[in-house]
């Protein structure tokens, strides 16, 4: 495969692009402040990414038919469910699913 200078300045310029739109929000938010409200709504967005992706897991979509649910799933759900309760640690929700799904699969 052959690397030509094109190819290295695409590289270049989409690695700094990434970069660019993942650091620049951290240094806007450092010289300013963004009000209660803003603060408060934006508490719920890993709360909401963590739902989507169980909810992508939970269900496989069938063309025709109602969605099909993934049993080992929802059974590893049930661990999962009990320490967002007690602990309510974004973390520890996701250690005990993934245990728990780990654990589904050993046996």
């Amino acid at each position: 495969m052959s690397f030509s200078s094109k190819l290295l300045i695409t590289f270049l310029v989409c690695g700094g692009g990434v970069t660019l739109l993942r650091i620049l929000p951290f240094l806007i938010l450092k010289k300013f402040c963004l009000p209660k409200w803003m603060v408060e709504f934006l508490q719920f967005v890993p709360i909401v990414i963590m739902t989507t992706l169980w909810f992508g897991s939970l269900f496989t979509a069938r063309q025709g038919h109602l969605p099909k649910v993934d049993w080992q799933y929802l059974t590893a759900t049930l661990p999962t469910l009990v320490v967002a309760y007690f602990t309510k640690s974004l973390m520890w929700i996701v250690v005990t699913g993934v245990a728990s799904v780990a654990f589904l699969r050993l046996i």
